[in-house]
């Protein structure tokens, strides 16, 4: 019975051949548009997974500050200075630290035979390489040995790279960090540079010890390490340890300023969900478009079939046999309809690929930029959404049909 219903079907939609196509169209409209809404939201979050995912996201700077509540006696307004003694108490006292380093930056002149800039120099533990994943491009990162011996090695952004030695072979030659004489032993992967004054691929990296030979290491600027516990325990414990050693509320967030890129990380995840939820039901907004013009043109179907409708019921035809012959001809619409939608969904994504995002306003930034990658799990939800579209859409008109009254219908003109 089911083979004759479907066959019933596909006779009416090829002798309404142009009222079928043009609302196979709309479906396949209304699908494609769902699909690549979805496909364009998770472009968007993988845009904002690459970002972060460069510099590594359990990851947690802590920087000094400046006291803002009175804390055991001690004024507001007191100057917090990190220590190499802090580092060692971060590492003893925050869950989960794999590496940790200590961080003294300073601006001074950066020369070789040639050229002359000013540039940003930062003494860190041969660890910072792995807690900001600094993939080295040319040579090498510095080692421990190195560290220990006070070596004068540094390691060099591939901007600095390109200004001071005109894009040719950096590895082995020296260059004068204020004065003092260094080896460049390694040059940095670029890494994503938005356009203006930005100096990230600028950045040399000398060991720390040797960094006192540029400027005074008594006082830090900052620790950065990574960890695997959770990033909101990790910065807790950090703000508790910091807090109790220099006398200051660990809820004083002028005291010390903590950059935990998880938190940044999970805040742009709440938005990219949003994001998504708002494109779905713009989709399905579009598809439900769609689906009122399939809801008019099988109700303008049951209007022009009344007759057939009165004749079938006179031969014995019950409500569900009527029910089923629209629902069957409004589901097989839908189903060419959203068939031809995936494909030209999937034909647009491939034709567009990149959408220009992060790399739009930075450099090296094209991982960070939107690609239209068709997930099946946005195929199998906007094949759900049409589903439902497709039977309240095939439903009202079939209720109407099998509900019509014989002798009314066999009168109709």
């Amino acid at each position: 019975m089911l083979r004759d219903i479907l066959a019933q079907a596909w006779e009416a939609m090829v002798f309404n051949r142009r009222r079928t196509a043009i609302t196979m169209i709309g479906m396949a409209w209304g699908i494609a548009t769902v699909v690549l809404l979805l496909a364009y939201g998770a472009g968007f979050s993988r845009a904002i997974e690459a970002i972060f995912a460069q510099w590594g996201t359990n990851v947690i700077g802590v920087f000094p500050g400046r006291t803002s509540e009175q804390a055991g006696g001690e004024k507001s307004g007191a100057q917090v200075r990190f220590t190499v003694d802090d580092v060692e108490r971060l590492e003893g006292s925050v869950p989960g630290i794999f590496h940790i380093s200590p961080v003294v930056q300073k601006d001074v002149p950066v020369q070789n035979d040639l050229h002359t800039y000013t540039w940003t120099v930062s003494g860190v533990h041969s660890v910072f390489q792995d807690i900001w994943k600094l993939d080295t491009d040319q040579g090498r990162f510095f080692n421990g040995a190195e560290e220990q011996q006070r070596a004068h090695v540094c390691v060099i952004g591939s901007e600095s790279k390109t200004k001071l030695f005109s894009g040719g072979w950096a590895v082995g030659e020296t260059i004068r960090l204020n004065g003092v004489l260094f080896t460049v032993v390694g040059v940095m992967s670029p890494k994503m540079q938005e356009s203006g004054d930005s100096d990230r691929n600028r950045q040399i990296y000398v060991p720390f010890s040797t960094m006192s030979d540029i400027k005074d290491t008594k006082y830090l600027d900052g620790i950065w390490f990574n960890y695997h516990a959770n990033y909101e325990m990790a910065e807790k414990s950090l703000r508790d340890s910091l807090g109790a050693a220099h006398h200051f509320r660990s809820s004083d967030h002028n005291a010390i300023y903590v950059a935990n890129l998880m938190t940044e990380l999970h805040q742009f995840s709440i938005l990219s969900l949003a994001l998504q939820v708002l494109l779905s039901l713009v989709g399905a907004l579009t598809l439900g478009i769609a689906g009122i013009g399939l809801m008019n043109i099988m109700l303008v179907a049951v209007q022009q079939r009344t007759r057939e409708i009165g004749v079938e019921k006179a031969l014995g035809a019950q409500k569900r046999h009527i029910l089923l012959q629209f629902l069957a001809e409004a589901f097989v619409i839908t189903g060419v309809g959203g068939m031809s939608g995936i494909a030209l969904a999937y034909l647009v994504s491939v034709l567009i690929g990149r959408i220009p995002f992060y790399s739009a306003v930075a450099s090296h930034a094209e991982a960070a930029d939107i690609y239209l990658k068709i997930s099946p799990l946005s195929v199998v939800v906007a094949t759900g959404i049409l589903i439902v579209t497709g039977l309240v859409s095939g439903m009202i008109p079939a209720i109407r049909a099998a509900n019509l009254d014989p002798i009314e219908a066999l009168r109709y003109e």
